[in-house]
């Protein structure tokens, strides 16, 4: 019998270990805890929450909360162990974390066709693979995952600047245009007086900073690099220091023809321009200050932020260079990544991908092409998104409205609009599910 492997026994590779055997298939789960534990994790426990015990909205019409309701039509074994194990948390979805653990050890574990390894896989077993290690990959791992992606590919520090929705930019308080009119005008650019400026400054330099987590600092120190100092750490340089930095407005000149005091440039994150990056704006604020912070810049004073700024260690490859948007990776097809380690960010995300990877080994390992999901779907557009996105500019995404398709003809009501969205994607989701059902049970 053909024995697919999962390596890592977290939230993604505990649904794809899942799905495989789901489908019929033998599955061999390495999982290293208990023999070695990292500095995060306390117990040997499958599917162990190291951070909140929170999953994030239950609301259909919440980003979060439509990907969970894809997961449960589509059979998720965490998402059925959440449900069990939930706790009051008013609209979100929260677990008794030991109990949920423990609901997914008991059923992975029971699993007739499910091997459960406990010790810690260093290189690449033969045949098919799913490779869901997590933020927290052990050194031996990442460095097979260096030689698998290539060195430059796999990155150890995640320093992004937040990403607003498109449509909550005020365009008519700022312009487009290149520096020096080089290129094609692709930047918004959110111009600041003075006297904007410096209200600006005085908020960035007083506002309260994230601690890091004790797991997220790296024993032997992590350099930061010039190009990846927070912004907050820039400003504190003098007050001029972010307008010779990412606030510089030399090069840049508005409709009448006048060089702003300083200018904030937004950077397209999908071909839609449905979603837009803070150039320079990496951070390490809290996020309700990110919020109050930015939103000074006059152009963002009604920006919805679809992901907030995150510097801390992390371990996530530039997924567009690598994998496709079925989780696969490009150039050595038998081998699936997920988890966090993909560019996915929270548990769902991380659970989604692990999923997909394990639904497409499963596939591979009977013949069948893998699966692209509809980019309607929260799932499809993700998968989309971390396969697709500018390989120069790649950073982790969560779910959000930003990555769907428009809906055509276009919604105006907030409200209306994600409403709109959740039913699009459920009905859009449902039939192609439906039909990858029927294709089974025929061939079965």
């Amino acid at each position: 019998m053909t024995v697919v492997t999962v390596i890592g026994g977290g939230l993604a590779g505990s649904e794809a270990a899942w799905q495989v055997a789901q489908r019929g298939l033998a599955v061999r789960l390495y999982e290293m805890r208990p023999q070695v534990m990292t500095p995060a994790h306390h117990t040997g426990d499958l599917a162990e929450l190291v951070c909140s015990n929170s999953l994030g909205s239950a609301l259909e019409t919440t980003a979060g909360g439509l990907l969970k309701r894809e997961l449960e039509l589509m059979g998720s074994l965490i998402l059925e162990a959440a449900r069990r194990t939930q706790v009051p948390a008013g609209g979100a979805l929260a677990v008794d974390r030991e109990r949920f653990a423990q609901e997914v050890t008991c059923r992975v574990t029971s699993h007739p066709r499910i091997e459960v390894v406990r010790e810690e896989c260093r290189t690449i077993p033969e045949g098919i693979v799913v490779i869901a290690t997590g933020p927290l990959t052990s050194p031996a791992l990442s460095s097979t995952l260096q030689r698998i992606t290539k060195a430059e590919n796999l990155h150890f520090y995640d320093a992004a600047a937040p990403i607003v929705l498109g449509e909550t930019v005020r365009y008519d308080l700022g312009f487009w245009g290149a520096r020096y009119g080089k290129g094609s005008p692709d930047y918004f650019n959110c111009p600041l007086t003075k006297e904007e400026y410096l209200a600006f400054w005085n908020a960035l330099v007083t506002a309260e900073v994230a601690p890091l987590h004790e797991h997220e600092v790296d024993p032997e120190g992590f350099p930061v690099f010039e190009g990846c100092l927070p912004v907050e750490v820039i400003a504190k340089r003098g007050q001029d220091a972010l307008r010779y930095g990412p606030f510089r407005p030399v090069g840049l000149v508005d409709q009448e023809g006048r060089r702003p005091y300083a200018v904030l440039q937004l950077r397209r994150e999908n071909t839609e321009a449905t979603l837009f990056n803070l150039v320079g704006c990496q951070t390490r604020l809290k996020w309700g200050e990110q919020k109050r912070v930015f939103r000074m810049i006059p152009a963002l004073q009604e920006a919805e932020f679809v992901r907030y700024g995150v510097m801390h260690r992390n371990t996530f490859i530039n997924s567009p260079r690598v994998l496709t948007a079925g989780f696969q990776f490009r150039e050595e097809g038998r081998l699936f990544l997920a988890g966090q380690v993909t560019g996915v960010e929270g548990y769902v995300e991380s659970t989604a991908s692990g999923l997909l990877a394990g639904v497409n080994a499963a596939r591979l390992a009977q013949g069948q092409e893998p699966l692209v999901l509809p980019r309607e779907s929260m799932l499809g557009s993700l998968a989309h998104y971390v396969s697709t996105a500018d390989p120069e500019h790649f950073q982790p995404m969560n779910a959000n409205f930003g990555i769907l398709p428009p809906l055509d003809p276009p919604v105006r009501s907030k409200q209306e609009r994600k409403l709109a969205y959740t039913q699009r994607a459920l009905r859009v989701l449902a039939e192609f599910w439906q039909g990858v059902e029927e294709e089974s049970t025929w061939r079965n």
